[in-house]
């Protein structure tokens, strides 16, 4: 199962001609790369579920909603792929960019609601060493790099600037990611490259997990 080539040379052409008149042209090459990208995500799905409980696979609609943008191109150029882990046990998700310019997998809480935020903060406040330890694994690190994500610039309300885990606290988003070329993109072992990689995140993505499933005594939420 790969990804193919044809993918990034039909978004690089979209993007010189981003309007309904090509699309429609176009169509049937699009809906045989759609295709062949959810049977791709669907693969990967069937991977992880051997080590992981995915839910869920989706593939994000071409269609860009256009209503508050000031960018009034009808189409995405790029194929964005996600898989949701099982709720409410299991927190955290995956997510595939695949674009001419840009081809990521990232990892994460992208944007936390407040009550989980709180939950985050809390459990960092009291402890941050197995966090810091999780991302800081050579097995981790060397795959997913460093943590990424908005911050607060001081320290969030009732933290003192000088907290320990003061650099942990100020995070309002806990993201990871791991850029590829398009070369290891559509290479055969490409499927085989992000299950590694989302294998090697399971320690985090579990940690997070069980935090936002338990109080600050460590009782169960659930």
């Amino acid at each position: 199962m790969q990804v193919s080539p044809e993918i990034f040379s039909f978004f690089s052409q979209l993007e010189q001609n981003n309007h309904r008149e090509w699309f429609e042209a176009h169509k049937p090459q699009f809906k045989a790369l759609e295709t062949s990208v959810k049977q791709f995500g669907e693969a990967l799905k069937d991977e992880l579920n051997t080590h992981d409980s995915i839910e869920r696979f989706k593939l994000f609609r071409i269609y860009r909603d256009v209503r508050f943008s000031k960018d009034k191109t009808p189409y995405k150029t790029h194929f964005g792929l996600t898989w949701h882990r099982t709720k409410p046990e299991l927190r955290g998700g995956y997510y595939l960019h695949l674009s001419p310019k840009d081809i990521f997998l990232a990892c994460g809480f992208w944007d936390p609601n407040p009550a989980d935020l709180k939950r985050i903060r809390q459990e960092l406040a009291i402890d941050g060493d197995e966090y810091r330890e999780l991302i800081n694994a050579p097995d981790f690190k060397t795959i997913w790099g460093e943590l990424q994500g908005d911050a607060v610039k001081t320290a969030p309300k009732g933290y003192a600037k000088d907290h320990p885990y003061i650099d942990l606290l100020r995070q309002k988003q806990h993201l990871f990611m791991v850029r590829y070329s398009e070369a290891q993109a559509t290479a055969p072992d490409f499927l085989d490259r992000l299950n590694a990689a989302l294998q090697a995140v399971r320690p985090f993505v579990d940690y997070m997990s069980n935090v936002l499933t338990t109080n600050a005594d460590g009782e169960s939420l659930l």
